[in-house]
């Protein structure tokens, strides 16, 4: 599956106060996720940002909200945001028929949002180095699973690069500083 910037959307899968610190890596990640995130908007690409009951697990953490400022928002308290109808009918008006999944954790709410996506009709790309759990061997996991299911297993810059097309593409030399 090739990806056009006309034909993808991203799901930020819970970047929360109180799950990110307890991840295997969360400095990786956050470095990750905000160059993914930041090329996105970069390129318009539209970003729906989960909160997993919020009250419990608190909101965005400051480093990817300061560049999802303009994503849209979803509360949840299933693990797989398709699970919520505010999700669903979000990702509906996009019209985008491929879906950048980054977050955490791996193999549990990025994984069952994958899952769903792909069962819905929807092509998954699984943000591998955008991703994350507290355990290595449970990242490990949800990534072989989701690639089992169907979802290409990514990385930031291959998205960013194939979104891009071209060296000549207007975002191209914004997108290029945000890697070094």
């Amino acid at each position: 599956m090739r990806i056009h910037a006309d034909t993808v959307a991203a799901v930020a899968v819970d970047y929360q106060e109180k799950l990110i610190p307890a991840m295997h890596n969360p400095p990786e990640l956050i470095r990750s996720s905000r160059i993914l995130l930041s090329g996105l908007k970069e390129l318009n690409i539209p970003v729906i940002i989960s909160r997993q009951y919020p009250k419990g697990l608190g909101d965005t953490v400051p480093e990817i909200k300061e560049v999802t400022s303009d994503a849209l928002p979803c509360e949840k308290m299933t693990f797989s945001c398709w699970g919520n109808e505010e999700f669903r009918n979000l990702l509906q008006k996009l019209k985008r028929k491929n879906i950048i999944v980054c977050g955490v954790e791996a193999h549990v709410c990025v994984l069952q949002t994958s899952i769903d996506l792909l069962a819905s009709g929807y092509g998954v790309l699984y943000a591998a180095d955008c991703t994350e759990s507290r355990k290595k061997h449970d990242k490990k996991a949800g990534m072989k699973r989701a690639e089992r299911e169907g979802a290409l297993i990514v990385t930031y810059e291959q998205i960013l690069f194939e979104l891009l097309e071209s060296a000549t593409a207007p975002a191209f030399k914004s997108i290029s500083a945000l890697l070094r």
